[in-house]
């Protein structure tokens, strides 16, 4: 089994995301963003009792994923229940890009 992550890295990994925000996106993170709660998913987060949840936008949340070291987007259908394993490595700011990216090209 894999260690944790504990809250207060959790903490540092969401704030040296934050500060590679622009503007633009800090404002979209403000939006989503909520205090991290653990949240199940079924397949790997048995063991560690859960995913950390960062945010939450229409039907998807982020997530860090401590077996990969990485934030990760999913869906949900019931709260405090990650639909999908993702497993990227991503950092929260080009998480948080990605999805901006992703609303704009949908509104065209």
């Amino acid at each position: 089994m894999w260690p944790p992550i504990k809250i207060d890295q959790l903490r540092n990994e969401i704030l040296k995301g934050e500060l590679e925000l622009n503007d633009e996106q800090l404002n979209f993170w403000d939006l989503i963003k909520i205090e991290p709660e653990k949240w199940t998913e079924r397949n790997y987060g048995q063991d560690s009792g859960g995913f950390w949840v960062v945010a939450v936008f229409g039907r998807n949340v982020i997530f860090y994923n401590d077996i990969e070291e990485g934030f990760n987007v999913s869906e949900y259908d019931k709260h405090g229940e990650i639909k999908d394993y993702v497993c990227n490595q991503s950092g929260l700011n080009s998480t948080v890009i990605g999805i901006m990216e992703r609303i704009k090209a949908n509104r065209h």
